[in-house]
């Protein structure tokens, strides 16, 4: 990754108020724990076996979801957003998250309907893992298929609109037609959750945004020369149609993993890139594509902790405040800049 020096110091702060808010993260929650046993917890110290429990099983794996989550939306907005050269673009642009929600909907209204064991057994959380991940999988294939056949990239946006439309309105059919509890639970599921994460599922997730940081991090000659124009790519000997799949595909799977695993969350992926490029001047996605990725990280955990309204038992939706939170701080930059850096 090439990152011109002029940049460094910017990293390394952002790095350090990275892992500062990571340990505050752990060390806040419903149970109170002190930073102190919360570092003990960390390396099998603690002075209570439930104090260790609840960082190494419940608050690290939380936090470390966290991070992915802010960090991969940032980064597939950023590839939107550079992609059709729309500041209003973002991470579910293309319908992943409504195919996401479709899959969900789906399941829970079977679920409910077949009822008893079956119906527990369908309604596990790795089953709306898989039932998300399916749907969004599903949007992606369409929308590729989309590509293939088509080469303008606002016509790309529009029918992945389209898509995301007919996809929330057989939602919207299929919430109707379902009972109190059943619309609960998809409702709940739609707040999104940063917990109740195993070890082997932030594992997965894991993985999935290590593989679209580095399908990315391969098309940021591609998306810096797009910035310019398609036809001046094609001068460059761009192929267009070929990088304009590996950038939908590293957004596909940054954004449907994370939707799978956390449901769907808002503002961040549309945000981030705004906010980073008022700090980093520059155009270059070497510098960029890393610089969203920590802004979104840290963003997250920001919002998660807030979330968590330490000292009590009660535990926001990560939706509402990721909004709550980040809307005024970029309509204060906006506002105080006065000029959108795209």
């Amino acid at each position: 990754m090439i990152i011109q020096k002029t940049y460094t110091r910017f990293f390394v702060l952002l790095c350090i108020l990275l892992a500062i808010l990571f340990c505050i993260n752990i060390s806040l929650g419903s149970v109170h724990i002190s930073i102190q046993e919360t570092f003990k917890s960390l390396v099998g110290t603690a002075s209570k076996s439930s104090w260790q429990y609840i960082i190494t099983q419940y608050r690290v794996p939380k936090a470390i979801t966290a991070i992915i989550t802010g960090g991969g939306l940032a980064i597939s907005g950023l590839l939107m957003q550079t992609l059709f050269r729309n500041p209003l673009a973002g991470p579910f642009v293309l319908g992943l998250s409504s195919g996401a929600s479709l899959g969900v909907a789906i399941l829970i209204l079977g679920a409910g309907a077949l009822g008893g064991v079956l119906s527990s057994v369908l309604m596990s959380s790795w089953s709306l893992v898989i039932a998300s991940a399916l749907g969004s999988f599903l949007v992606l294939l369409a929308v590729l298929a989309v590509t293939f056949k088509i080469k303008d990239t606002m016509a790309i946006l529009i029918i992945g609109l389209m898509f995301g439309s007919l996809t929330g309105a057989v939602v919207a059919v299929l919430s109707y037609f379902s009972n109190a509890e059943q619309l609960q639970q998809f409702i709940f599921w739609s707040f999104g959750s940063l917990g109740n994460q195993s070890w082997e599922g932030v594992a997965i997730l894991s993985m999935c945004f290590f593989v679209g940081l580095i399908i990315s991090i391969g098309s940021a000659k591609a998306l810096n020369a797009l910035l310019l124009g398609e036809n001046y790519a094609k001068s460059m000997g761009l192929k267009i149609k070929n990088n304009m799949l590996l950038i939908i595909l590293a957004t596909s799977i940054l954004a449907g993993g994370i939707t799978a695993f956390v449901g769907p969350i808002a503002f961040i992926g549309l945000a981030v890139p705004h906010v980073t490029r008022q700090f980093i001047k520059t155009s270059n996605h070497f510098v960029l594509i890393p610089g969203v990725a920590i802004s979104g990280a840290i963003l997250m955990l920001i919002c998660d902790t807030i979330a968590q309204l330490p000292g009590t038992q009660y535990t926001l939706p990560i939706n509402a405040i990721t909004s709550l939170i980040g809307a005024p701080v970029v309509i204060w930059l906006l506002t105080r800049r006065r000029k959108l850096i795209f």
